[in-house]
């Protein structure tokens, strides 16, 4: 008797705490609903007016500004709001209580909080009012070379094609102008960023932009060390590589230790791919008689091609894909970029898409985001959780299909290049380098150690352009042409330091993912070549993308990358891609001084 007597208690104990398991999940659900509906309205707001903001600035417009401070202050106030952190926070003490998608959104929840802590509410405004007013000044800047306005595009054509070293310094300095307009606004943002993290206890910006990935600062510090570390070998031949050859083609006969930045075809020196023409390759001229309409069109046609939906009319209604023209009274933000703005099904591009291969990959590139959006906007997808498995993820797609779409055989079946053009494999894997490679030292190397200094060891106003220019020496072997005091901030002109702050080593291991699921699709799936695959057409490999894509931010993105490659983060493909040019680097440079 006794005995039933202990089992009721027992099965009336377990029974209870199954009840309070429910009521507990029911209660958690009932709250992520009430979020997400409040969150996603709020968002759509301040995405539509951050939209506004990026492609109609009007020198001495304050209105759209305001408007735009206004939405991004409500998502704040909500976001951070005491009682959505307090509530968040108490159903986490019950994690083992709730499903994995409710802890995941319940943490997201969170991170967002520590952005935005409505604790410090006037911080939290400060801050966005001063993203808003630098966002103001880099896109409304007007880049001049001799008293005459020119875009950016202007200023890249000639740092790519021109072979007068005044002209590419001009181009260069104008590039960097738009630095010390904003040097102050960096100064007060490298401040502001940190106090609003510090309130939710981050001990710094960088940190809390870390955490996103399941990570702290020293493990991706040393991840990022390490891949620079890994391809520096081929790095180190590449760098010399272009010392010397650039310049022979501009007729200095004494070759510099270090590159002058001038002397590169891109303004930070991040992609140096346009030295190289390769025979039987020639993709600009292969885009003359096209049309910007046309690579847009191009772009999507591919997508359908592997097994994907046309893009939804309203992409092409609402995306602003073109320069502007001449006579437009109103400047646009030309930073290539993709948006989901309602989380659901209101995607845009924002580009200034010309018929050449720089923006044939872009298209390319931009439309994987796009499709990433797509994918994972479904049922099996809560709202909260629409992104990449982490941020790196949604580069690494991009970039993939930008890769693939640059390949010689995919450009043979779609006409671009006739299949009897014969090409150098190697002069090829050289431009590739020249891109991929040269990026790794740039994105992992002197982008993240100075966005660490800026705000983990809060680095002086004082020295943010010495410390920039010894970290471009140190990582890509870059020096400035000509001195570069204080009275400069030549890392404010790169967009991403002033609005998207903090995470630029998303690009570096984007990068080294890309290849991991390249090569993966190329030798289990298209049983091709990695250095010459055609995805055209191939609906195993969309598949194969897609069962990455829709699963969004759902799955834990290291868990991810096991599933569908088998394979840990590692640069081991990237390298195996590129290990034919190595010979010919040593080779070519036989007789030269390596200086790195």
């Amino acid at each position: 008797m006794q005995k039933l007597s202990y089992l009721f208690i027992l099965v009336l104990l377990m029974s209870l705490g199954y009840a309070n398991s429910e009521k507990i999940q029911e209660n958690a659900r009932d709250f992520l609903e009430q979020y997400t509906q409040q969150y996603q309205k709020l968002y759509y707001n301040a995405a539509k007016a951050e939209w506004k903001s990026n492609t109609f600035i009007v020198e001495g417009d304050t209105a759209t500004a305001a408007a735009t401070q206004r939405a991004n202050e409500a998502l704040a106030n909500f976001t951070g709001s005491r009682e959505n952190i307090e509530k968040a926070k108490r159903f986490l003490e019950h994690r083992e209580q709730l499903s994995d998608l409710q802890i995941k959104q319940l943490e997201l929840i969170l991170y967002e909080a520590a952005n935005n802590p409505q604790t410090v509410p006037e911080l939290v405004k400060k801050r966005i009012k001063a993203e808003n007013e630098q966002n103001t000044k880099l896109y409304g800047y007007d880049f001049k070379i001799e008293g005459k306005s020119v875009t950016t595009n202007e200023i890249d054509s000639i740092l790519k094609a021109s072979s007068e070293l005044e002209q590419r310094l001009d181009a260069w300095q104008t590039s960097k102008a738009v630095g010390k307009v904003l040097k102050d606004g960096l100064t007060q943002l490298q401040n502001l960023r940190n106090k609003t993290v510090q309130a939710l206890g981050y001990s710094d910006y960088f940190s809390y932009q870390v955490s996103d990935f399941g990570m702290e600062t020293p493990d991706m510090l040393a991840i990022c060390r390490r891949f620079v570390k890994e391809i520096w070998p081929l790095y180190r031949q590449l760098h010399t590589y272009a010392r010397y050859e650039l310049a022979k083609k501009y007729g200095i006969d004494e070759v510099p230790d270090y590159l002058p930045a001038h002397w590169l075809p891109n303004r930070w020196g991040q992609d140096w791919n346009a030295m190289i023409t390769v025979e039987g390759f020639d993709l600009d001229g292969a885009l003359n008689d096209k049309s910007a309409q046309w690579v847009m069109k191009q772009g999507e046609q591919f997508y359908k091609s592997i097994g994907f939906e046309l893009l939804p009319q309203s992409f092409w209604e609402k995306s602003s894909l073109y320069p502007l023209p001449p006579e437009a009274d109103y400047k646009k933000n030309n930073h290539a970029s993709a948006w989901h703005l309602d989380l659901d099904d209101d995607v845009r591009c924002l580009m200034s898409v010309v018929p050449n291969a720089d923006w044939y990959e872009t298209v390319h590139h931009e439309l994987g985001h796009i499709y990433y959006y797509i994918s994972y906007t479904n049922p099996n997808v809560p709202l909260l959780l629409r992104r990449g498995a982490n941020r790196a993820y949604h580069e690494a797609v991009g970039s993939l299909l930008g890769l693939a779409a640059m390949q010689k055989p995919f450009l043979v079946a779609i006409e671009l290049i006739p299949a009897s053009a014969e090409t150098n494999q190697i002069q090829l894997l050289l431009k590739q380098a020249l891109n991929y490679i040269v990026f790794i030292p740039w994105g992992a190397g002197v982008m993240t150690e100075f966005e660490h200094e800026l705000y983990a060891k809060e680095l002086p106003e004082e020295q943010f352009n010495q410390r920039w220019w010894e970290l471009k020496k140190e990582y890509q072997g870059i020096v400035p042409p000509n001195d570069r005091g204080e009275e400069y901030c030549d890392a404010a002109s790169k967009t991403h330091i002033n609005n998207d702050a903090a995470q630029y080593y998303d690009y570096a291991l984007s990068y080294i993912q890309l290849f991991q699921m390249h090569d993966h699709i190329a030798r289990e799936i298209l049983q091709q070549d990695p250095r010459s695959t055609n995805y055209y057409g191939s609906r195993e490999a969309g598949e194969f993308l897609r069962g990455i894509l829709e699963e969004g931010a759902s799955v834990d993105w290291r868990t991810l990358l096991r599933e569908k490659i088998g394979e840990e983060l590692s640069a081991k493909a990237m390298l195996n891609y590129f290990s034919p040019l190595m010979e010919y680097l040593k080779e070519a440079n036989k007789g030269r001084e390596h200086t790195l």
